[in-house]
């Protein structure tokens, strides 16, 4: 089976009602500088396993450049390794990635850090 590696408008999380609920029943998991707040959706979101929003908050990083620079660098680091979590997961699920540190962020770090964050998750299943 040849792996999508392509991040759809479809898999993103834009529903308000559906960050709302995330953020009051999620539960979060954390590899220090990604923070990831996971809940399963209902079964009436049908059309992809995950729906995935990213944050970066003005407080932490207050340069506007800087924090939309953090949020590529969050999607580049999910879309490259979201066949560790599609593999292995059955029911539809929201994510919600924080990055939560001063510090300007290097894409290897990301990328390392992202990868134990959805090998976290898995174990969590």
């Amino acid at each position: 089976m040849l792996m999508d590696f392509s991040l759809s408008n479809k898999e993103k999380l834009k529903s308000k009602k559906q960050i709302e609920q995330l953020f009051s029943q999620g539960k979060a998991l954390s590899k220090f500088p990604i923070k990831l707040i996971y809940a399963p959706l209902e079964d009436s979101e049908k059309e992809c396993l995950i729906k995935v929003g990213f944050s970066v908050p003005k407080r932490i990083v207050p340069l506007a450049i800087h924090r939309n620079k953090c949020k590529r660098l969050l999607r580049e680091a999910y879309r490259s390794n979201k066949n560790i979590v599609l593999t292995k997961i059955n029911s539809p699920h929201a994510f919600m990635f924080l990055y939560l540190s001063k510090e300007k962020p290097q894409f290897e770090d990301l990328n390392d850090k992202m990868k134990q964050l959805l090998n976290k998750f898995i174990g969590q299943l």
